[in-house]
């Protein structure tokens, strides 16, 4: 070998050598992750937003880490765990439902993704959807409309029920407010009675179900919201159990016995959340990335439910399903 082709060899070998040693001393950029449930509860979201993070180059513990802190659904806890994150300087913060607001008022500097169900711009989150000109942007589901569709479809199926129950949690006003909102809209318009009942704990459940007898209420709509997505088993499991036809907005209340859904995928939001997130480690400014809105929804029914009420699916409606399960 040449001594120049030798040297230059050389030369390219301790380049490469440098910046990998460079790129191994440089610190890993921490998220924060904060989360209004509990480490045991929105796994399966969880998971789905790490798979998003993961398609957009960037995987926990590799090259990046992941500050965690839960509210254990005490949505009190959320400004302190929100100034925490700040007062560590993560490299961003991702949060969702009444997170949202409090790592809002935490920083306006350190960039925050968010999910919502709600209309980011209403919420006063952003300026806009194409451009939210400040720390935060995200991704929304607007689920204005499906809310009002929830009832909808309800009546579509069960003309006979004019009394019907809305669950919502108190908790979280800033989504809890527009559903009712919505739904008590709808219902003017086709006529029916709504009476609004709340629960932010599992032990208020047997008691919307008490109320809901008490009323002769013929159907229950229950509204979005991250408690009502973790408990989606027991929710349809009740609703079962006492004969109520129901819908909710997450296809899990379905597969536990509930008789309908319609709304967002939710670990298919969180993966576009993810990606979304993703983007922003990667430099770009939430001022200048628009606020993704998910538009896919999805039409789930449960026929063996539906059997046991003694009701007929309409063979249009079964038609509109994405899902039918038997």
């Amino acid at each position: 070998m040449r001594r120049r082709e030798f040297i230059r060899l050389f030369s390219s070998t301790v380049i490469a050598w440098s910046l990998t040693a460079r790129a191994q001393r440089q610190p890993k950029p921490v998220l924060g992750y904060l989360d209004p449930t509990s480490p045991r509860e929105f796994a399966e979201p969880r998971r789905a937003f790490l798979q998003g993070l993961k398609e957009a180059g960037y995987v926990e513990g590799e090259n990046v880490a992941i500050s965690y802190r839960f509210a254990e659904n005490q949505i009190d806890r959320l400004p302190e765990l929100a100034d925490d994150l700040v007062r560590h300087q993560v490299a961003a913060i991702f949060t969702f439902a009444s997170g949202v607001f409090a790592a809002k008022a935490a920083t306006t500097t350190i960039p925050i993704v968010f999910e919502t169900a709600g209309d980011p711009v209403q919420l006063g989150l952003v300026t806009s959807l194409a451009r939210p000109g400040g720390n935060l942007t995200g991704v929304t589901s607007l689920n204005a409309e499906v809310d009002a569709k929830l009832l909808e479809l309800l009546h579509e199926l069960v003309p006979s029920a004019t009394i019907i129950g809305l669950l919502v949690n108190p908790n979280a006003p800033n989504v809890a407010e527009p559903t009712t909102k919505s739904v008590q809209g709808a219902a003017r318009t086709l006529g029916l009675e709504i009476h609004v009942l709340h629960a932010s704990a599992e032990h208020d459940f047997d008691m919307v179900f008490a109320t809901l007898v008490q009323l002769r209420a013929g159907a229950l709509v229950i509204g979005p919201n991250p408690f009502f997505f973790t408990r989606s088993e027991q929710l349809g499991a009740l609703a079962f159990r006492h004969a109520i036809p129901a819908i909710c907005p997450y296809r899990e209340f379905v597969a536990a016995g509930g008789l309908m859904s319609y709304g967002t995928n939710i670990p298919k939001l969180f993966r576009e959340v993810g990606v979304h997130t993703g983007r922003i480690l990667k430099g770009q400014k939430p001022a200048d990335l628009p606020v993704q809105q998910s538009t896919k929804v999805e039409f789930v029914i449960n026929l063996k439910t539906a059997k046991a009420l003694g009701l007929t699916i309409p063979v249009p409606l079964q038609g509109r399903a994405d899902e039918l399960i038997e």
